[in-house]
């Protein structure tokens, strides 16, 4: 006749031993009772324990869920972006031609490589006619980024950018002119719209802006969108042709917007 097998019992650490005890809640339970330095611990109640424990991880689940949200909305904040523009994303970009197609592909390839264009630092122009939704394409690109990735992003017009610097030379300000700067050079990506904007020749005080910008972002292989009305031979006149050279370092990506205005429509 075979014999059972015994199943053994792992033994107790030494000083340790097992008592019956009874939970007011969830009644008899099996109290551990561990003698250290000449005094007795007791366990409680392994179900009491369970829910205190999983109280205690979802309270530290829901302050990581609050510091995510925070540190997202400080992102959305550093980030500038125009209220207009906040919902704007590469989904509802409207398309009805190849030539719409062809400039949501650019950017979807260029957020969706943000990686390797941020190794080299290749930039994008958006180019063309006004009301063809470049910013609706640039505004988009930054969002997609803020909102899917650790990566920051910054929008900022030209004009809202000398607005602020000029702001800084009141001596009741806060802020430098190095603070501006650095809020746009030190971001993983820049949006910088309605470069020429005016069709005057720009002043010095702008041409050397957007060239401590554009340098700035340059020598930090920082990629940058530029987002412009003119055509392409223009920019050199509206930005310097020191900013266009360092833009078309790594491989600059012309992205033409010659069809007509869309503003007004949806998704636009």
């Amino acid at each position: 006749m075979r014999s059972e097998p015994v199943q053994s019992t792992p033994e107790l650490p030494p000083g340790t031993r097992i008592q019956p005890a009874d939970c007011e809640t969830h009644g008899a339970y099996e109290q551990k009772v561990f003698a250290v330095l000449g005094r007795e611990l007791r366990s409680n109640c392994p179900e009491c324990s369970r829910i205190a424990r999983e109280k205690s991880e979802a309270a530290e689940q829901a302050n990581k869920a609050m510091e995510l949200r925070m540190a997202l909305a400080r992102k959305l904040g550093d980030a500038l972006i125009p209220k207009r523009f906040l919902t704007r994303t590469l989904d509802n970009y409207r398309v009805e031609h190849d030539q719409q197609r062809k400039a949501l592909k650019f950017c979807r390839h260029y957020v969706a490589t943000f990686e390797q264009i941020r190794e080299v630092g290749r930039c994008m122009v958006l180019i063309g006619k006004p009301g063809t939704g470049k910013t609706h394409l640039g505004a988009a690109m930054a969002n997609e980024l803020l909102h899917k990735t650790s990566r920051s992003a910054v929008y900022r017009t030209v004009g809202a950018v000398l607005q602020d610097i000029r702001g800084t030379y009141d001596r009741h300000s806060e802020r430098t002119e190095g603070d501006i700067l650095a809020s746009l050079i030190n971001p993983d990506l820049l949006v910088l719209d309605e470069i020429g904007v005016s069709k005057e020749q720009p002043s010095d005080f702008e041409l050397t802006t957007l060239f401590a910008i554009i340098n700035g972002r340059y020598e930090r292989e920082a990629p940058t969108v530029i987002i412009s009305n003119l055509e392409a031979n223009d920019l050199g006149r509206a930005m310097g042709d020191r900013c266009v050279d360092r833009l078309r370092e790594g491989g600059l990506i012309v992205v033409p917007f010659e069809w007509e205005s869309q503003r007004g429509k949806e998704g636009f």
